[in-house]
């Protein structure tokens, strides 16, 4: 069974939703690591013992505790070590609320300012709001990618997160729509070195963690990332 470790838990998207959504994919393949305060206990050597690292959480260090999660000269893996692991190998799968990212939402102070400046240039997008929870449709573009593998078009009540993507070589996956929201990016991929990155837009409500496409989608992913497919 191979370990994958999650990170969670911020101020909009409390860790209990992840940790349920993530149970119902445990199994024969995989077993999942959960990290909530991330900032005092994630270190470059327990980042290296994962073959992915699946990211559920804003720039929040934790529900309970608005600070910014990454500061400079304190956090001890900020995006440059995310970047250095997925360089050398690893895995690195953003899901909704890690794609939450912008310096108008971060204390001004400019070492909280470059680290998110840097987290947004690591998963190539930055956050730009979203309308109030609504229905929310995932269309499938790209179903020859691994990724969409076995996932149909489905639609839950979820955020729809409006994001402006540029990440040099995204491969896209899927659109969103909303009558609010109207068509955004879903999903996309990039390779990144040796390593490999998955962006997915969906997963504020459990709604849509018990979906069967969506958690289709999240095993696939890991799987892609691992280069396993």
């Amino acid at each position: 069974m191979e370990r994958v470790l999650v990170l969670c838990d911020d101020l909009w998207h409390p860790a209990e939703v992840i940790e349920k959504g993530f149970a119902r994919m445990e199994g024969e393949a995989y077993h999942f690591d959960f990290i909530m305060a991330v900032k005092d206990i994630l270190t470059p050597e327990l980042l290296d013992q994962y073959p992915v690292v699946i990211n559920c959480k804003s720039n929040n260090v934790i529900a309970a505790n608005t600070e910014p999660w990454f500061e400079e000269g304190v956090t001890e893996v900020c995006p440059q070590q995310f970047r250095d692991y997925v360089e050398q190998g690893g895995g690195f799968i953003s899901i909704h609320s890690g794609n939450a990212f912008s310096e108008q939402f971060c204390r001004t102070e400019e070492k909280f300012q470059r680290p998110c400046r840097e987290y947004i240039d690591f998963i190539g997008n930055r956050f730009t709001g979203h309308p109030p929870r609504c229905p929310v449709s995932v269309h499938v573009t790209n179903p020859e990618h691994p990724v969409m593998e076995g996932v149909n078009d489905f639609t839950e009540r979820d955020e729809h997160y409006q994001v402006e993507v540029f990440a040099e070589g995204a491969e896209i996956l899927f659109e969103t729509t909303s009558e609010t929201g109207g068509v955004q990016t879903g999903g996309y991929v990039k390779e990144a070195g040796r390593g490999r990155l998955c962006v997915l837009m969906p997963g504020h409500t459990m709604a849509v963690w018990e979906n069967d496409n969506f958690r289709q989608m999240v095993l696939n992913a890991i799987a892609w990332c691992k280069k396993d497919r």
